[in-house]
């Protein structure tokens, strides 16, 4: 099968167009990865041309042999959809999971994410977090969010209350919280490591100044949980632009309330 007509390959490039439609992904902002099933890779292996093995600049060994699909390095969300050979490829992980080769995709050139280190790390995290359930990874930057990290303290539990409270759904849709990074430089691995150490705890972290980064099982349950986070952020946005203060607000027990008939367990730090 050619890799175009594979269903995870459009869902995948379907969820990069929804992202760019959304307006998070300005030039060539953010970044998508996806961990392969193993009859994934079986699908389509018969159109791979491995290329040279490259340092991934950390060590993933738990995604030995693992396969990946992942947004190109300067390339534009909104090119996927249309020109979806040159704006992403498929890569491999080395058996020691230090080095990657591209088997597929990039064809004008060009190399994965340059957040490649935070997304391996994280999906590392993510695979021993979840048993394996965990297979995507996504970085995007939505402006209400960014907006929020520069008026609130950048502690886990304040930006889990507030998006907590803008919205009913939001505890049940993140019932572990927020976590945020203090801006760092990207691409690096000082922000890989500290993301992947609040990636064992939630499934979103916050880049302060910079943009938000998620993981999930699939692909509309990962966009499903950004775009939640940011229209609790856009509510937020709006509140505040309306007064400084909440006059009434979601309480703490109305959260223990709503947690115990929705069978979501929300973390008492946070409902203090």
């Amino acid at each position: 099968m050619k890799v175009l007509d594979a269903e995870f390959v459009q869902g995948y490039i379907r969820m990069a167009n929804d992202g760019w439609e959304q307006g998070w992904h300005e030039r060539n902002g953010g970044n998508l990865t996806y961990r392969m099933k193993p009859e994934e890779v079986e699908m389509v292996k018969e159109n791979f041309q491995p290329k040279e093995w490259t340092p991934i600049g950390t060590s993933v060994p738990k995604l030995a042999g693992e396969y990946f699909i992942s947004t190109g390095s300067g390339k534009y969300f909104r090119n996927v959809i249309i020109k979806p050979e040159d704006s992403f490829a498929i890569i491999e992980i080395n058996d020691k999971g230090e080095n990657y080769r591209i088997v597929w995709g990039l064809v004008n050139g060009g190399r994965p994410t340059s957040e490649l280190p935070s997304h391996l790390m994280n999906h590392e995290v993510k695979l021993i977090a979840t048993g394996g359930r965990h297979r995507v990874i996504y970085h995007a930057h939505p402006a209400n969010v960014i907006a929020m990290t520069f008026v609130l303290p950048l502690e886990d539990k304040v930006f889990t209350r507030e998006l907590w409270e803008m919205a009913t759904e939001c505890p049940v849709v993140f019932p572990d919280g927020v976590g945020v990074v203090p801006w760092m430089v990207p691409g690096g691995r000082d922000i890989a490591v500290a993301t992947s150490e609040l990636m064992k705890k939630y499934d979103v972290a916050i880049w302060a100044h910079h943009g938000v980064f998620v993981s999930g099982e699939d692909f509309d349950l990962t966009f499903g949980l950004m775009h939640t986070v940011e229209k609790s952020a856009e509510i937020f946005v709006k509140v505040r632009s309306m007064a400084p203060y909440k006059l009434q607000t979601i309480t703490s027990d109305d959260f223990r309330n709503l947690a115990k008939d929705f069978k979501v367990t929300l973390p008492e730090q946070f409902l203090d």
